[in-house]
């Protein structure tokens, strides 16, 4: 199954639990304009890539559909939480 980046940023603000306004508040832009970028009517422009890249903590590669990794910021939790975050994922990679 191939996913575009409309299909990631409707993904991500859904994922978020923000709406297309809280979204288009945050990258100053219209609502219809998010609406746009999720129907592929449109393209969102470099800024508000890098912009959204920010708000969702993930690279430009995964928001534009190049890399299907996605990228978890754990930098504010304990060194014993990142351990455990860790474990986590390397158990499910042994699957």
């Amino acid at each position: 199954m191939m996913i575009d980046i409309a299909e990631r940023i409707k993904f991500l603000r859904e994922k978020t639990g923000m709406t297309q306004t809280g979204l288009a508040k945050k990258l100053g832009v219209t609502r219809s304009a998010v609406n746009s970028w999720e129907m592929s009517l449109s393209f969102p422009s470099t800024a508000n890539i890098i912009e959204m890249t920010k708000i969702f903590h993930v690279s430009a590669d995964y928001l534009l559909a190049n890399s299907e990794k996605m990228m978890i910021d754990i930098s504010k939790l304990s060194s014993e939480e990142k351990e455990a975050v860790l474990r986590i994922i390397q158990c499910f990679e042994a699957k």
